[in-house]
C-alpha cells in the first residue's frame, strides 16, 4: 500500500492532468449522447479503459530500485499485449463515416479527445518502459527493441481494427489468431503491411518528436 501511495504521489501532476483530460472526454461524450439521444460512441469509454492498462503497468513498475530482469520480462510481455489498445482509439475516427451529419463537429471533437488521451497514455507508458529497459539493454539493442515495439503495436492495431481481435484472444482463441498472423506473413497482404509501416512510422516519429521537445531548453 505504501508503494502505491508513493507512486501516486510521485506522479501526482501527470495523473491529475490525465484525469482532467479524460473527464473532459467523458463530459463531451455525455453532451453528444444528450443532443443525439443515442448511446452511439459509448464504446469509447471501454477503449479508453483498455488504453489505461499499459500505463498502469509501467507506473506500477516505476521504482527507484532496479526492476529484476525476469520480473521486467514477464510484465513486458503483458504490457506489449495491451499496448496497441492505447493508440487504437485513433482508428475510431473511422466511425465518423457512420455518424449523423448534424453536430458532426461534436462527434469529431469527442473521438479526437478520446484519441488524444489514448496517444498520451501510449507515449507516457512507452517512455516509462524505455527507461526501465535502459537498465538491462545496450543502446543499440534498445533502439532495435523500440523500433520493434512501434511495428508490433501498429500490427496489433491492424489485427484489432480490421480482423476484430482483442488482446485477451491470445489466450481465448490463440489458434485462430496465430493462423491469421501466419497467413498475413506468408501470403502478402498489402493492406496489412502498408497499415503497419505507415501507422508504426507515425507513432515512432511522434514519440521521438515529443522526446526532443521535452528535452529541449526553450
Amino acid at each position: 500500500m505504501d508503494t502505491i501511495k508513493t507512486l501516486i504521489f510521485n506522479r501526482f501532476k501527470i495523473i491529475s492532468l490525465l484525469t482532467v483530460s479524460m473527464a473532459l472526454s467523458i463530459v463531451l461524450l455525455m453532451i453528444r449522447m444528450k443532443l443525439h439521444q443515442s448511446f452511439y460512441l459509448l464504446f469509447l469509454v471501454w477503449n479508453l479503459f483498455l488504453a489505461i492498462i499499459p500505463f498502469a503497468i509501467t507506473t506500477g513498475l516505476a521504482s527507484p530500485k532496479k526492476t529484476p530482469k525476469l520480473t521486467l520480462l514477464f510484465f513486458f510481455g503483458i504490457w506489449l499485449l495491451f499496448l496497441p489498445n492505447a493508440p487504437y482509439i485513433v482508428t475510431d475516427l473511422l466511425h465518423l463515416t457512420r455518424t449523423d451529419q448534424s453536430f458532426l463537429w461534436l462527434d469529431i471533437l469527442v473521438i479526437m479527445s478520446f484519441a488524444f488521451n489514448g496517444l498520451i497514455l501510449f507515449f507516457l507508458s512507452l517512455s516509462d518502459m524505455e527507461k526501465l529497459l535502459k537498465h538491462h539493454l545496450k543502446p543499440k539493442t534498445l533502439t532495435l527493441v523500440m523500433l520493434s515495439i512501434f511495428g508490433l503495436t501498429a500490427f496489433g492495431i491492424y489485427l484489432g481494427r480490421f480482423l476484430r481481435y482483442n488482446s485477451w484472444e491470445i489466450i481465448n482463441n490463440p489458434l485462430a489468431l496465430f493462423s491469421d498472423i501466419f497467413e498475413i506473413i506468408v501470403q502478402p497482404n498489402i493492406e496489412a503491411w502498408i497499415f503497419t509501416v505507415t501507422f508504426g512510422s507515425f507513432l515512432a516519429i511522434s514519440y521521438w518528436m515529443l522526446k526532443a521537445f521535452s528535452n529541449s531548453k526553450m
